[in-house]
């Protein structure tokens, strides 16, 4: 079976022919860098890392460009109000997305461009279409795209030109534009932006329309067309829907297929800052290790809604331990298996057809568990053979989706469950000696201190109850 991945803009599964063989360039719509990431920030960079990934398992020498937008009016607004410079306010929060796709193992992109670093090609694609009759200028720092002179417009998300509703966005202003639906391409500044936030053009001075910088950084990269283009569900229309029109108009075949990642949702509702219910990575990564995070978010097929709720990190953590568990049993009782024999392994065929069936992980997964049963069957029969053989095919399963727990990305987080386990042991023997004191049982409960103490445990005594730490040597 060869991979099959949906299209939107042919609402199809068809099969995934490179435009060069063994080659695939993607480009994926990255972070504007306003504020810090949430969870629902991370789907499509998780969703596209596993595309990516299992494009390289079969072979495939792949090209992923990953943009940064850190100019616009939100990015504006919000530096001004923090009293800095807009583009430190932009770096700053590009570190955070940076730390964050780190943090879950999201591959580096390739190459990763700032839309402020892209300037001259987006006026020379300004110019172009300006040429070809698709767009124009209403004065010093303006230029729109004429919607109607594409008759395609709306091609992308099956949509009539009539039915859109044209108000809304940094587009909203009509007086000056042919027409209501016509969106900028490039703004002349506003009153009160810095002088920094500008740049002069043969139209004038004036910084990018969003939309105009995907446009001229995926043609920069990866040329007048490519294998894919992707991003979040939201971004479907007005802004891919807007680069693809720009980009055909210029006379650019651009994107080959265009995949999107559905939403992170809570009670049915798209995860957003501006709704309240965005949780934001930082704060989430303090909370779990962040394989769980991962896999959490990797564990449902790309294009289904991933519903966060309550129990969705305890599922995810419960599933890590145990792949944890047995990689770690395994490999101490067959020894260590090198990476290079874990990537290069067959994998198992029901693994294969699920990730070539659209990226459907979901039956991935169970493969992966059929084989973590397996291996434990293997183990617990004292069959050595059996229990490698089940240890390298559900580490390279793993490794396609970025969870092989034996990566050194994840060293960090088996430290953290050994000191979950500590704390819950410890919390314990707390507990029971608070109980034994109410019971002014003291002998008992002295009994468990001095026991803590010689594991190098030190208990403090506090109006809100016993806390604990971890002496400088044991027994102190």
């Amino acid at each position: 079976m060869t991979l099959q991945l949906f299209d939107t803009a042919t609402r199809s599964v068809r099969e995934l022919v490179p435009r060069t063989p063994g080659k695939v360039g993607i480009y994926l719509c990255g972070a504007t860098v306003q504020s810090a990431p949430h969870v629902g920030h991370l789907r499509p960079a998780v969703a596209f890392d596993v595309l990516r990934r299992w494009l390289t398992r079969s072979g495939l020498d792949v090209t992923l460009i990953r943009n940064v937008t850190d100019i616009d009016d939100k990015i504006l607004a919000k530096a001004e109000a923090a009293g800095v410079e807009w583009w430190a306010h932009a770096a700053t929060y590009e570190r955070t997305f940076t730390a964050a796709y780190d943090a879950l193992g999201v591959l580096p992109p390739t190459y990763e461009p700032r839309a402020t670093g892209h300037v001259p090609q987006m006026v020379a694609l300004m110019q172009r279409l300006v040429e070809r009759g698709h767009a124009y200028s209403t004065g010093p720092g303006n230029v729109w795209f004429d919607v109607r002179s594409w008759p395609q417009y709306g091609e992308l998300t099956a949509q009539r030109l009539e039915d859109l509703n044209p108000e809304g966005g940094d587009d909203a202003v009509t007086s000056e534009k042919r027409d209501p639906h016509d969106f900028a391409l490039w703004k002349t500044p506003r009153p009160g932006e810095p002088e920094t936030a500008a740049w002069d053009t043969p139209f004038g001075r004036g910084r990018p329309g969003w939309h105009l910088e995907c446009s001229a950084m995926a043609q920069r990269y990866l040329g007048d067309a490519f294998d894919i283009h992707g991003g979040g569900l939201d971004l479907r229309f007005p802004h891919h829907e807007n680069e693809q029109a720009q980009s055909r108009a210029a006379g650019y075949p651009f994107a080959d297929r265009w995949m999107h990642s559905a939403w992170v949702t809570q009670q049915g509702v798209k995860m957003s800052k501006s709704l309240g219910n965005g949780l934001l990575m930082s704060e989430l990564l303090a909370q779990v290790p962040a394989p769980v995070v991962r896999y959490a978010l990797a564990s449902v097929q790309y294009r289904s809604m991933l519903e966060w709720g309550p129990d969705t990190l305890d599922e995810a953590r419960t599933t890590w331990d145990r792949l944890t568990g047995f990689v770690d049993r395994a490999t101490e009782r067959v020894g260590e298996v090198p990476r290079d024999e874990v990537r290069t392994a067959g994998l198992p065929t029901g693994f294969v057809a699920a990730m070539d069936d659209d990226l459907n992980v979901p039956a991935a997964l169970a493969v992966v568990h059929e084989t973590l049963r397996a291996g434990n069957t293997a183990l617990a029969s004292s069959d050595d053979d059996g229990a490698r053989a089940a240890l390298v095919a559900l580490r390279g399963m793993l490794d396609v989706l970025g969870l092989d727990p034996a990566d050194p990305q994840w060293a960090s987080a088996a430290d953290t469950r050994v000191a979950d386990a500590l704390d819950s042991v410890v919390q314990a023997e707390l507990d029971a000696r608070a109980a034994a004191r109410a019971a002014k049982d003291y002998a008992t409960s002295d009994a468990i201190r001095d026991r803590l103490a010689a594991a190098g445990v030190v208990v403090q005594d506090s109006p809100d109850g016993a806390r604990w730490t971890l002496s400088d040597a044991k027994g102190e």
